[in-house]
């Protein structure tokens, strides 16, 4: 199962090891919009891994066609830590790295990569 795609509507998801990657297909400009749309894909058909503890990076990536949409990208990116909260970590108080970036696609769609950082003992990098 680890690393075959899960599907629901228009969001699909799959874990490999320390990372799991979700896509959303289609853009609109309202943020809000994906926080229910991803959280009832990880309660109705997510049947990957738990949450784990420990720190993490978080890659959004919003791909366009045409113009730009007008959507704040700290707005997306509450809207999608707090839907993948519960599956992928316990808290996002645990994302130690985040990037969220608007960019031109071949079709419009938000990617997140979500990877648990491997855990390091106190007072050593």
């Amino acid at each position: 199962m680890d690393g075959e795609w899960t599907h629901h509507g228009k969001v699909r998801a799959r874990q490999q090891g320390a990372e799991m990657v979700v896509v959303v297909d289609g853009l609109t400009t309202q943020a809000k919009y994906y926080k229910p749309l991803i959280y009832e894909f990880f309660r109705k058909a997510w049947r990957g891994g738990r949450p784990a503890w420990g720190e993490f990076e978080v890659t959004i990536q919003m791909e366009y066609l045409g113009d730009p949409p007008w959507l704040d990208l700290d707005n997306l990116a509450k809207a999608i830590l707090d839907s993948i909260k519960g599956y992928a970590f316990h808290d996002d108080a645990q994302v130690a790295r985040l990037l969220v970036e608007r960019l031109p696609g071949e079709r419009e769609r938000i990617t997140v990569t979500v990877v648990k950082r491997p855990d390091v003992e106190a007072g050593h990098p």
